[in-house]
């Protein structure tokens, strides 16, 4: 996977991502961080990659990607775990 920073501010950040799949779970956890004023994701054409655009207030738009990422790898282990138990 390719990651590209576009811009990167005290309180905005936006990145090119070429897996939509991922900007999207992402998106989805930034949006769960009370910090993160705006997390969205376009993408001009299917064949081009996805810029991720990350505003936050009081964090870091890299912390709180870092943290989003780790609550998703938390929840991926814990799947991982229920479907070793079935």
């Amino acid at each position: 996977m390719r990651t590209e920073i576009i811009k990167d501010e005290k309180n905005e950040m936006e990145i090119s991502i070429d897996s939509l799949t991922v900007a999207e779970a992402i998106r989805v956890y930034l949006q769960k961080d009370d910090a993160v004023s705006f997390a969205a994701w376009r993408q001009e054409h299917p064949s081009k990659p996805v810029l991720l655009r990350i505003e936050t207030k009081g964090k870091s738009p890299r912390k709180a990607i870092e943290d989003a990422i780790e609550h998703i790898q938390k929840d991926a282990d814990k799947l991982v775990a229920e479907v070793k138990k079935a």
